[in-house]
Protein backbone atom coordinates (compact mmCIF):
# COMPACT_ATOMS: atom_id res chain seq x y z
CA UNK A 1 0.00 0.00 0.00
CA UNK A 2 1.74 3.44 -1.04
CA UNK A 3 1.00 6.82 -1.92
CA UNK A 4 3.48 8.79 -3.93
CA UNK A 5 3.39 12.85 -4.21
CA UNK A 6 4.49 14.34 -7.10
CA UNK A 7 4.42 17.85 -8.99
CA UNK A 8 6.07 20.05 -6.51
CA UNK A 9 8.32 22.82 -7.23
CA UNK A 10 9.72 26.60 -7.54
CA UNK A 11 7.32 28.67 -8.60
CA UNK A 12 6.76 32.63 -8.41
CA UNK A 13 4.29 34.02 -6.46
CA UNK A 14 0.69 34.28 -8.36
CA UNK A 15 1.25 31.26 -10.39
CA UNK A 16 -0.18 27.70 -10.04
CA UNK A 17 1.00 24.31 -9.64
CA UNK A 18 -0.61 21.21 -9.87
CA UNK A 19 0.17 18.32 -6.63
CA UNK A 20 -0.82 14.67 -7.73
CA UNK A 21 -0.71 11.54 -5.12
CA UNK A 22 -0.81 7.94 -6.61
CA UNK A 23 -2.63 5.56 -5.02
CA UNK A 24 -1.35 1.73 -5.39
CA UNK A 25 -1.74 -1.45 -3.57
CA UNK A 26 -5.47 -1.39 -2.37
CA UNK A 27 -8.48 0.09 -3.18
CA UNK A 28 -9.52 3.28 -1.14
CA UNK A 29 -13.21 3.27 -1.56
CA UNK A 30 -14.01 4.08 1.29
CA UNK A 31 -11.32 6.41 2.83
CA UNK A 32 -10.55 9.94 3.39
CA UNK A 33 -8.25 11.39 1.10
CA UNK A 34 -5.90 14.23 2.38
CA UNK A 35 -3.49 16.86 1.50
CA UNK A 36 -1.40 18.48 4.07
CA UNK A 37 1.78 20.63 4.50
CA UNK A 38 4.54 21.51 6.50
CA UNK A 39 6.44 24.26 6.46
CA UNK A 40 9.82 24.99 8.55
CA UNK A 41 9.58 24.92 11.99
CA UNK A 42 5.66 24.54 11.98
CA UNK A 43 3.10 21.67 12.71
CA UNK A 44 1.76 20.05 10.02
CA UNK A 45 -1.54 21.67 9.11
CA UNK A 46 -4.50 20.50 7.27
CA UNK A 47 -4.64 21.71 3.42
CA UNK A 48 -7.53 19.91 2.56
CA UNK A 49 -9.52 16.65 1.52
CA UNK A 50 -11.70 14.60 0.00
CA UNK A 51 -13.80 11.15 0.15
CA UNK A 52 -12.64 8.96 -2.34
CA UNK A 53 -16.13 7.96 -2.81
CA UNK A 54 -17.66 11.60 -2.75
CA UNK A 55 -16.89 14.70 -4.99
CA UNK A 56 -17.25 17.28 -2.04
CA UNK A 57 -14.11 18.35 -0.76
CA UNK A 58 -13.42 20.57 2.21
CA UNK A 59 -10.54 22.97 2.40
CA UNK A 60 -8.49 24.94 5.14
CA UNK A 61 -9.62 29.10 4.81
CA UNK A 62 -6.26 29.84 3.83
CA UNK A 63 -6.27 28.02 0.78
CA UNK A 64 -10.40 27.95 0.50
CA UNK A 65 -10.84 29.22 -3.63
CA UNK A 66 -7.38 29.00 -4.47
CA UNK A 67 -7.05 25.15 -4.15
CA UNK A 68 -9.07 22.35 -5.44
CA UNK A 69 -8.59 18.86 -4.69
CA UNK A 70 -10.15 16.18 -7.32
CA UNK A 71 -10.10 12.75 -8.06
CA UNK A 72 -9.34 10.13 -10.88
CA UNK A 73 -10.63 7.03 -9.98
CA UNK A 74 -9.56 5.31 -12.94
CA UNK A 75 -6.07 6.63 -12.35
CA UNK A 76 -5.96 6.45 -8.89
CA UNK A 77 -4.59 9.82 -8.17
CA UNK A 78 -5.85 12.73 -6.21
CA UNK A 79 -4.87 15.48 -7.22
CA UNK A 80 -4.32 19.25 -5.65
CA UNK A 81 -4.41 22.40 -8.21
CA UNK A 82 -2.94 25.39 -6.42
CA UNK A 83 -3.54 28.43 -7.76
CA UNK A 84 -2.25 32.05 -6.90
CA UNK A 85 0.42 30.80 -5.14
CA UNK A 86 1.60 32.71 -1.95
CA UNK A 87 5.06 32.86 -0.47
CA UNK A 88 3.52 31.46 2.97
CA UNK A 89 2.17 28.30 0.49
CA UNK A 90 6.07 27.23 0.99
CA UNK A 91 6.24 23.69 2.26
CA UNK A 92 6.49 20.17 2.04
CA UNK A 93 3.35 18.65 0.54
CA UNK A 94 1.96 15.00 1.70
CA UNK A 95 -1.01 13.32 0.36
CA UNK A 96 -2.71 10.97 2.87
CA UNK A 97 -5.00 8.06 3.63
CA UNK A 98 -7.36 7.65 6.39
CA UNK A 99 -10.50 5.50 7.22
CA UNK A 100 -13.47 8.13 9.44
CA UNK A 101 -16.48 6.91 9.27
CA UNK A 102 -17.94 10.07 9.16
CA UNK A 103 -19.84 11.53 5.43
CA UNK A 104 -16.99 14.43 5.76
CA UNK A 105 -13.57 13.83 5.23
CA UNK A 106 -11.55 14.08 8.42
CA UNK A 107 -9.36 17.99 8.92
CA UNK A 108 -7.26 15.51 11.86
CA UNK A 109 -3.83 14.60 10.64
CA UNK A 110 -4.14 11.70 13.55
CA UNK A 111 -6.98 9.96 11.53
CA UNK A 112 -4.53 9.77 8.85
CA UNK A 113 -2.88 5.90 8.87
CA UNK A 114 -0.62 6.18 5.28
CA UNK A 115 1.02 9.09 3.97
CA UNK A 116 2.87 9.61 1.17
CA UNK A 117 6.51 11.00 1.57
CA UNK A 118 6.00 14.71 0.64
CA UNK A 119 6.75 16.82 -2.15
CA UNK A 120 8.31 20.44 -1.51
CA UNK A 121 6.47 23.11 -2.77
CA UNK A 122 8.73 26.80 -2.91
CA UNK A 123 7.29 30.28 -3.65
CA UNK A 124 9.14 33.33 -4.10
CA UNK A 125 8.20 36.85 -4.03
Amino acid sequence: VQLQASGGGLVQSGDSLRLSCAASGRTFGSYDMGWFRQAPKKEREFVGAIKWSGNNAYYADSVKGRFTISRDGAKNTVDLQMNSLKPEDTAVYYCAAGRTYSSTPSDRKDDYSLWGQGTQVTVSS
